[in-house]
């Protein structure tokens, strides 16, 4: 069997659409917005230019999706693990969290969960070592490190989980 191939198609002012046609014969296509959601439609099976179902996924959703249609080692999220014990996760802050516009320390994430946020994400910058006075921001993703336990920890205290 060939290997699947996705088609990309560059959607101004809006993001980017991917195409793949299933080995069964069945259109899919994955919307990825600029605001990083995803709409994600499945096409009628004898007609593939008819949309039969669409669901709009905000960007924790969609790479929630992904952690489940990958095994776990290869978890979008999980960026690497030792045989220190040791891992290091993406955790988005949502909008609607009560750390957006607070700063970094007033979480008390290292000293409760001995995690550190080693970085952090926003739009198309990349923030190394934030000090504890650092502002967070909805929409931002902090690169975490510490144990499992530690980890999950500071997903619970940013209100992930």
């Amino acid at each position: 069997m060939s290997a699947p191939r996705l088609r990309a198609t560059p959607l101004p002012g809006i993001g980017v659409q991917y195409d793949l046609v299933t080995r069964e014969q069945r259109h899919l296509s994955v919307v990825a917005h600029r605001d990083g959601a995803r709409t994600v439609s499945v096409y009628q099976a004898d007609d593939p230019d008819s949309c039969a179902q669409s669901l709009r996924l905000t960007g924790a959703e969609a790479g929630a999706l992904i952690d489940a249609l990958k095994p776990a080692h290869h978890s979008a999220s999980l960026l690497s693990t030792t045989e220190l014990g040791l891992v290091a996760e993406r955790i988005e802050v949502a909008a609607a969290s009560r750390w957006n516009g607070r700063v970094l320390g007033d979480t008390r994430m290292r000293t409760e969960t001995g995690a550190s946020v080693v970085a952090v994400l926003r739009r198309t910058e990349a923030i190394p070592s934030p000090t504890p006075d650092f502002r967070l921001v909805g929409g931002d993703t902090l690169i975490v490190i510490g144990t499992r336990e530690g980890v999950d920890a500071a997903a619970s205290i940013l209100g992930r989980e």
